[in-house]
């Protein structure tokens, strides 16, 4: 507990001060709990085909769209999930917000190059393991 004031405090102000202080430490305790969450991996054998290429204003990304990503996770926030594109073996790909919903992964040159794919062709993705 903190220090005490000097002055004499009244039974009922020294009840709220202590009250406070316990609170601020279940707070605190709540807090060093969440960050000890650590998110379970889930395995998923989900497969779906999609053109690399979403529109992002007046651009188009390289970028593939999950259909139906938003129920499939659970949410409309960014996750982390294992993959193939293609058979190729991806770790720990960001499948972030799309705007519109749903969930988007960007496809890195040297991965559309590997694949032999860019804008408008369609990739096979495999969805093995969320990981957060």
């Amino acid at each position: 507990m903190g220090k005490r004031p000097s002055y004499p405090l009244h039974h009922e102000e020294l009840a709220v001060l202590e009250e406070a202080i316990n609170e601020s430490k279940d707070k605190q305790a709540m807090s060093e709990s969440k960050a000890k969450m650590t998110f379970a991996p889930i395995a998923l054998d989900h497969t779906f085909s999609a053109p690399i290429g979403v529109s992002v204003g007046e651009e188009v990304w390289s970028c593939v769209l999950m259909p139906g990503s938003a129920e499939f996770f659970g949410t409309k926030k960014a996750v982390r999930v294992d993959i193939e594109v293609d058979g190729v073996a991806l770790d720990n790909a960001g499948f972030m917000i799309s705007g519109t919903g749903g969930h988007m992964f960007s496809l890195n040159a040297k991965l559309r190059k590997q694949l032999g794919k860019d804008i408008d062709d369609t990739v096979n993705v495999r969805l093995l393991r969320r990981v957060k």
